[in-house]
């Protein structure tokens, strides 16, 4: 698919392209390219096949990199990616998803620019790739209030599993907010002159909303560290608190634990085996002992 870029995206011919009437972009699949990489007076390769990592290649006559884009529905699953080569002229997306065509098919119905230009549309494609990620984040940030709450009620054991998800999400997010910085800056450096100075300021409106991203994952890694600890804590809690009711359990007993080995020695003469009230004495002994051992427990507060 072809486009010229004028008051908005418009779908063209490769003839319309190729008359210079205004910059364009194309949309390609890998072996589209191969076929037509001539018509477009680039003579450079670009990288095929699933990239790796979002990033942009400064070439002598063109500009090339690639995208990987995380799915928004499933943070660690499979990407979004797909290639490109931009000069002065216009821009070429290589992609074999569907995903290019996708969001200029967006772009063809959703936008108009009073001053268009390659850098406007650079700019509005970059940003659909981030258009849903503050209500992301906002979601997550509520994911992980209503661990906290859970976890002050004492819920510790379901959630370790889903704090470790959230970590992992935030943590493919943070890499990929710095490939997104770094492609920015590349295309605001302009070392090939191929934009325009006055349009420049996209490309650096687009690098500080990424940053404010950037900046909103890493508060909530630090906050998912923090509510690790807080778990922690509880669980420390848990454990002090078990240990205590075994200390006084333990502590009530060695007292019976002395009566029943003094008077299971039999000696011969110990006057008590033969006295008639010796068993509900021994019972009403260990019965004040026990109450004793309560109520000084409670006194200290150790229960």
């Amino acid at each position: 698919m072809y486009y010229l870029i004028k008051e908005s995206l418009t779908p063209c011919t490769m003839r319309e392209l190729q008359s210079g009437e205004a910059q364009y972009a194309a949309v390609l699949t890998a072996a589209e390219w191969q076929q037509q990489r001539d018509q477009f007076d680039m003579l450079i390769d670009m990288e095929m096949g699933a990239p790796q990592e979002t990033k942009a290649v400064v070439n002598l006559d063109s500009l090339t990199g690639t995208l990987s884009v995380p799915d928004r529905a499933n943070i660690s699953g499979p990407r979004r990616r797909l290639s490109f080569a931009l000069d002065e002229k216009g821009i070429v997306l290589v992609d074999d998803t569907g995903y290019a065509e996708e969001m200029l098919r967006t772009i063809c119905a959703t936008k108009k620019w009073r001053y268009p230009g390659l850098e406007r549309f650079l700019y509005d494609l970059l940003e659909m790739t981030i258009s849903q990620d503050l209500t992301l984040l906002e979601g997550t940030e509520q994911r992980l209030n209503r661990i906290e709450e859970a976890i002050l009620r004492g819920e510790i054991e379901s959630y370790p599993a889903e704090m470790n998800d959230i970590r992992g999400d935030l943590l493919d997010l943070r890499v990929h907010y710095e490939q997104l910085i770094d492609l920015g800056q590349e295309l605001e450096e302009n070392e090939n002159g191929f934009f325009k100075d006055e349009n420049l300021r996209y490309f650096h409106m687009f690098t500080e909303r990424v940053i404010r991203l950037q900046e909103l994952v890493t508060g909530q890694r630090e906050y998912v560290m923090q509510l690790r600890d807080l778990m922690q804590s509880q669980l420390d809690v848990r454990q002090n608190r078990i240990m205590t009711v075994l200390t006084v359990i333990t502590s009530i007993f060695l007292p019976l634990t002395l009566i029943a080995g003094w008077y299971g020695m039999n000696f011969r003469y110990m006057p008590e085996l033969n006295w008639r009230y010796s068993y509900p004495a021994v019972i009403v002994a260990s019965v004040v002992i026990v109450v004793v051992c309560l109520i000084w427990f409670r006194r200290k507060k150790w229960m």
